[in-house]
């Protein structure tokens, strides 16, 4: 289905093959019920799920309760949808962030986040909660807490992380969309890896309250995973403003982010980078041919639409200490994390409660000074001061490649015995194109333009200015129709 087709199969046709937006209009016109709608997926789960392991909290019985109640008149009342099991918490549902601890625990999460709230106001039918690393840290999803998620265009590959199970769960079909957060490319990998649409969007555009902190987790950000941009324009209208008390609130948009869908973007100055940049751990490293077509076919389609597309990209990218500073603040964020749910729980969290990776970062975190720490964020924002003046010197968008290779096999980002940080270290060559704009807090879509000749999905991913997710949708919708994805399928799908 493209994005400008109009819901026109029965009640019961193919419902996994259509995106949110038009479910939603079947219950509207009262053509199929928000319980057939919840009940069809949960069928569709429990069929697909045991190749995938993406549901691992599933909660069916409550979602098939709110299905057949009142659920107003939200934009997408009715629409199944999963919640990533990571920083969007529902009040008296498990919660384990990825963690064999607090799965052993038995963690309820005893209070709603923000953005859970929004995503029930607008209708929304959770039924569970999908498969994430341990507390997100790497970009593949196997954490020992609940076992590896598999890739449904291959399930011996990766489907990238730490959004991976929402990303395996909508491009399988099972729900039209998925919750999604984004602290390094967490978004933008498994939408790559997975052939969807995933916007991560500017910071502060979405609230990580009341509990989160937009200042002591300056990286990370939530939105989702999608099949279709007018998906993801319709839940960033859901998600989008702040909550009070927010410390960073992005511009307010001029107009609802679905109406950018289809609109004309003018004509737009790209610049094209598709080597890594120079100042990240994977300068110099080759980046696999299919991952370069992604961008050079999204650039192709670009200038085709009439905008300029030209080698170019910020000088500030080839500072070779951004990856220091980014590991510092990772560390940290590790360390802390780790303490706040040892307060929780009256306990310190010890070396046999987390995996070797986390506990190695943790250490590495808390080896770090205050004054260190504080002079690495103040460093970061005046490095995103100098990339942010690239996008006010003449650019509009920067187009790169997602990731720099297609989904790794699984078990390719795993601890050695003797190094825990081995498959850490793997990671930055894969994932070289993403962290910057989680350092500058810029917004940065992937769009699915390309497959390799093994039917692997690789992503595009565009860079806007701060504060102009309209630019990115008005682009990516574009793109979507120039070169239609929704009509492919993977082999493992509902």
């Amino acid at each position: 289905m493209t994005r400008t087709e109009e819901p026109t199969a029965g009640p019961h046709d193919d419902l996994a093959g259509l995106d949110a937006v038009a479910q939603a209009e079947l219950v509207r016109r009262g053509d199929v019920s928000p319980a057939e709608l919840v009940d069809a997926a949960i069928e569709r789960i429990g069929r697909v799920d045991p190749e995938l392991n993406a549901v691992v909290i599933p909660r069916f019985e409550g979602a098939m309760e709110r299905a057949r109640t009142d659920l107003g008149g939200g934009p997408l009342a009715g629409v199944p949808f999963l919640t990533k099991d990571l920083g969007c918490t529902v009040a008296g549902d498990p919660h384990t962030s990825g963690m064999r601890f607090l799965k052993e625990q038995g963690f309820v999460a005893p209070s709603d986040s923000s953005l859970s709230v929004r995503f029930r106001e607008a209708g929304l039918v959770n039924l569970g909660f999908t498969n994430s690393p341990e507390l997100g840290l790497v970009p593949t999803t196997e954490p020992v807490a609940h076992g590896a998620t598999h890739n449904p265009w291959d399930p011996a590959r990766t489907p990238g992380g730490s959004s991976g199970g929402s990303a395996a769960a909508v491009a399988a079909g099972l729900v039209p969309l998925a919750h999604a957060s984004d602290g390094g490319g967490s978004i933008r990998i498994p939408a790559s890896c997975c052939g969807l649409v995933g916007l991560k969007p500017s910071r502060g555009r979405v609230s990580s309250g009341p509990l989160g902190g937009e200042l002591t987790r300056l990286l990370s950000v939530q939105l989702c995973v999608s099949r279709s941009v007018r998906d993801t324009a319709a839940l960033l209208d859901i998600a989008a403003g702040p909550e009070p008390g927010d410390p960073v609130i992005a511009p307010t948009p001029a107009r609802p982010y679905r109406e950018e869908v289809g609109a004309n973007p003018g004509r737009l100055r790209i610049g094209l980078m598709t080597a890594p940049p120079g100042g990240s751990q994977a300068a110099g490293a080759p980046v696999h041919p299919d991952c370069v077509a992604a961008a050079e076919r999204a650039a192709t389609l670009l200038e085709e639409a009439g905008h300029t597309v030209e080698p170019a990209h910020p000088a500030a990218l080839a500072e070779e200490h951004l990856g220091m500073l980014f590991g510092i603040v990772w560390a940290t964020n590790v360390s802390w994390g780790l303490g706040q749910w040892g307060r929780a729980f009256g306990r310190e969290i010890g070396t046999d409660d987390v995996e070797p990776l986390t506990w190695a970062l943790a250490e590495m975190g808390r080896a770090v000074s205050a004054d260190q720490y504080l002079d690495t964020v103040t460093e970061m924002q005046t490095w995103a001061r100098r990339m942010a003046s690239w996008w006010h010197d003449g650019f509009d968008l920067l187009l790169t490649p997602t990731v720099a290779d297609v989904p790794p096999v699984l078990g390719s980002f795993a601890p050695t015995a003797d190094d825990p940080l081995a498959g850490f270290g793997r990671a930055a060559p894969f994932v070289p194109f993403t962290p910057p704009f989680n350092v500058t807090g810029q917004p940065a879509i992937s769009v699915p333009v390309h497959w390799s000749d093994d039917g692997l999905p690789c992503g595009a991913q565009l860079v806007a200015a701060y504060g102009r997710e309209d630019l990115l949708l008005r682009v990516a919708s574009h793109l979507e129709e120039a070169a239609p994805w929704a009509g492919r399928r993977p082999p493992v799908h509902g």
